[in-house]
């Protein structure tokens, strides 16, 4: 379930254990339910999709001090080659390699295919007159719950911003 900060901005994904217990507490508001229902022995709930936090939760923006993995490289580079455009065997590529004194930080390691990662080996980008097709970045908050539920149910999108 998505879960939506009190201004209505994205921030987490959760079970829909613990967005029926948010809601039963009353720190959250049903804002999108499916057709499903929920049935306990004494009441009846319809199953949450989008829930909003009743109060503002502060988050913090320091995405650059959160984990780099695999997943959240693929996500920000929308699980494709950053060198091809292939969609296929991918992997992560250090820009610049370890080996020259390229670090581990998410403006030098973007989604690679195996093939375009073999060829650029342990070279630079000029060196085997290759180019990226965008410049690795810090990614956004919301890439973070792409990668949490990688196939975004339809009833999220209005609430995801699209650049994610």
């Amino acid at each position: 379930m998505l879960v939506l900060n009190a201004t209505f901005e994205p921030i987490n994904v959760c079970t829909v254990r613990r967005a029926t217990v948010l809601l039963l507490k009353e720190k959250a508001e049903l804002v999108e339910r499916s057709s499903w229902l929920l049935r306990a022995e004494s009441m009846t709930l319809p199953k949450p999709i989008v829930i909003r936090l009743i109060t503002y939760v502060r988050v913090p923006r320091d995405t650059h001090r959160r984990k780099i993995t695999r997943r959240a490289v693929f996500a920000r580079d929308r699980w494709t080659c950053q060198y091809c455009g292939s969609r296929s065997s991918l992997t992560v590529d250090h820009v610049v390699p370890r080996s020259k004194g390229g670090g581990s930080s998410w403006d030098n390691i973007v989604a690679s295919c195996a093939p375009c990662n073999r060829r650029k080996g342990d070279r630079l980008l000029r060196q085997v007159n290759m180019r990226l097709r965008h410049a690795p970045r810090t990614p956004r908050p919301e890439v973070f719950i792409h990668v949490a539920s990688p196939s975004i149910p339809t009833a999220w999108r209005q609430y995801l911003p699209e650049a994610a």
